[in-house]
């Protein structure tokens, strides 16, 4: 559904006091709309396995599975769902992206985490592929490495297998909407928080 409400300006720096809020009140929608569009991005991993035994889909849901089964708090456990949902739209870079989606409505650890599982997760791999798979020692000493390292080691590289008791997403949307609840970034930047400022 699309608005005929409209700002009269062409140019941000012209926009008023009330153009503004008009804009803040509108843009709203898209934290109404944020954890179906997040969902888009998981679904989106379904389908193609891609050589693996089960898709990134069932990959998502199984590494949370894990995480919860293991007495991982709420936030860890969105974050083990959500960790790859970058992964059909930033192939190279996925951590990224997924790390950005989420950065607003995580803690600063559990953002690290993901932004980095990535070269942690090439551990596993990088090798095999003519990487260095000790390229995460770069982050050797930071605060995160441990934690990110057994995220890997206990719930990401071994959630590719076919015959492991998976819950379903039913099981994980209670979490997903209280995280994506929260006020983003604690609504510490006002206005910003909400994304007008594009």
């Amino acid at each position: 559904m699309t608005t005929s409400e409209t700002v009269a300006f062409t140019r941000m720096a012209e926009g008023t006091r009330e153009e503004y809020q008009l804009l803040d009140r509108l843009y709203k929608k898209l934290d109404r709309e944020l954890v179906g569009n997040v969902l888009d991005l998981l679904n989106r991993l379904g389908g193609d396995a891609l050589g693996y035994k089960i898709d990134r889909y069932q990959h998502s849901l199984q590494t949370a599975t894990r995480a919860l089964r293991d007495g991982a708090d709420e936030e860890t456990v969105v974050v083990a769902l959500l960790h790859d949902i970058g992964d059909t739209f930033a192939p190279h870079n996925h951590s990224d992206l997924g790390a950005a989606v989420l950065q607003p409505y995580i803690s600063a650890d559990n953002h690290w985490l993901v932004q980095h599982h990535g070269i942690f997760q090439g551990y596993y791999y990088f090798h095999h592929c003519g990487g260095d798979r000790f390229a995460r020692e770069q982050f050797r000493g930071h605060p995160m490495f441990e934690r990110t390292a057994q995220f890997c080691d206990r719930w990401d590289q071994n959630s590719f297998d076919p015959d492991y008791d998976t819950l379903p997403i039913d099981a994980f949307l209670p979490a997903l909407h209280r995280i994506f609840a929260r006020p983003p970034f604690g609504a510490s930047n006002g206005v910003a928080a909400n994304g007008v400022g594009a």
